[in-house]
């Protein structure tokens, strides 16, 4: 007969995996798409904000478009092990907004699989702040209005994955 396992138990919505106090203060990389920049000033205001708020450390990369933020998210990476310094997670930001062609259905399914793949892969916390959106009036929605702010929540994503990376691993 099979034994009966407890169901797991679930964490509330706004919980947070614990971490140590006496833990080093948490390294995140943010790497932000300039095309929209007045989108992406907002985006890394609000992810800086965060990371503020919960005392994490945090390094700023900029690139050109949403398409370059998987590379440069890998490039930075490596750039930080050689020179032994470790990113708790990645906070990713930008704007992709829906023009006349099949450029936007690109750039928004490769950068998010890009970005699926290097967290998979990698075991990289990682939130994901690239906004995909038709106008204009969507984007502002999201960075303060009735969708919240995009920025704020891909850094608090961030955080929760690396914390629980940091609680699984025993640390």
């Amino acid at each position: 007969m099979a034994k009966k396992r407890a169901a797991p138990a679930r964490a509330k919505k706004n919980d947070k995996p614990s971490v140590s106090r006496s833990e080093p203060p948490l390294r995140f990389l943010i790497v932000e798409a300039r095309f929209y920049r007045e989108y992406s000033d907002l985006l890394l205001d609000g992810a800086r904000r965060v990371l503020a708020e919960e005392g994490a450390e945090h390094d700023v990369i900029s690139v050109p478009g949403a398409l370059e933020v998987p590379a440069a998210i890998v490039m930075a990476l490596e750039a930080a092990k050689a020179k032994r310094v470790a990113y708790d997670g990645v906070v990713a930001l930008g704007c992709v907004i829906q023009g006349e062609t099949y450029h936007f259905e690109l750039v928004s399914n490769e950068s998010a699989r890009a970005l699926m793949e290097l967290s998979v892969d990698l075991q990289l916390p990682l939130g994901n702040g690239i906004l995909t959106v038709d106008t204009d009036e969507q984007a502002k929605a999201r960075l303060g209005g009735n969708h919240g702010h995009k920025g704020e929540q891909a850094a608090r994503a961030a955080l929760h994955m690396a914390r629980l990376k940091r609680e699984l691993k025993g640390r």
